[in-house]
């Protein structure tokens, strides 16, 4: 009986661990790879020093905030929504959006605010919530960009999509633009 017990221990051990013991021999460098670097061959020990210009990125800052817009949403449609509407979002949605960021994220003199960011926190689930256009010297929203299930009788599944204004505390809804996803219930978002 007591052999039965530790075969079985041994057993429960070697299942727990799988993977998680690396023996030493296969991290190891092999000796041949020391062998190739002898300090006796025919280079040089001397070497100048490399030096690297830094340059100023040539990205515009609404082309970069732009991106990440759309990087927001595609993780907010998660890989099963984003895989059926990416083409109609592309060419129908985001131009509005991108629209809509430079009007909200320019001052009168036609540069970016530097102050305002994009929030990282889309919703999930069915909560609406796509990100937010924020002030971070006011600490507070400016505009809120959000995505809808709409089920209409008959026609199916819709998204959505809009913003809403800081100037009336959030209260209307400014129409983006619709997607059409199906008949059947869509999945959740991020899903």
């Amino acid at each position: 009986m007591k052999q039965w017990m530790k075969k079985i221990a041994v057993m429960m051990i070697a299942i727990v661990t799988l993977g998680m013991y690396v023996p030493a021999s296969l991290t190891e460098e092999p000796s041949d790879a020391k062998a190739r670097y002898n300090s006796d061959s025919d280079v040089s020990e001397t070497s100048s020093p490399a030096v690297l210009e830094e340059t100023p990125p040539l990205t515009d800052p609404m082309l970069e905030l732009s991106e990440k817009a759309k990087e927001q949403v595609m993780r907010k449609m998660g890989p099963k929504i984003a895989d059926r509407v990416a083409d109609e979002f592309t060419a129908v949605i985001l131009p509005h959006i991108e629209q809509v960021m430079q009007t909200v994220m320019l001052d009168e003199n036609g540069e970016p605010i530097s102050h305002y960011g994009i929030t990282e926190d889309p919703a999930s689930g069915y909560g609406e919530r796509i990100f937010h256009i924020y002030d971070y010297q006011q600490e507070e929203n400016v505009v809120k960009f959000h995505v809808r299930r709409d089920h209409r009788p008959l026609e199916g599944y819709w998204f959505n999509f809009h913003y809403h204004l800081k100037d009336d505390q959030f209260e209307t809804h400014y129409e983006i633009g619709e997607i059409f996803w199906d008949k059947n219930t869509p999945p959740k978002w991020m899903a």
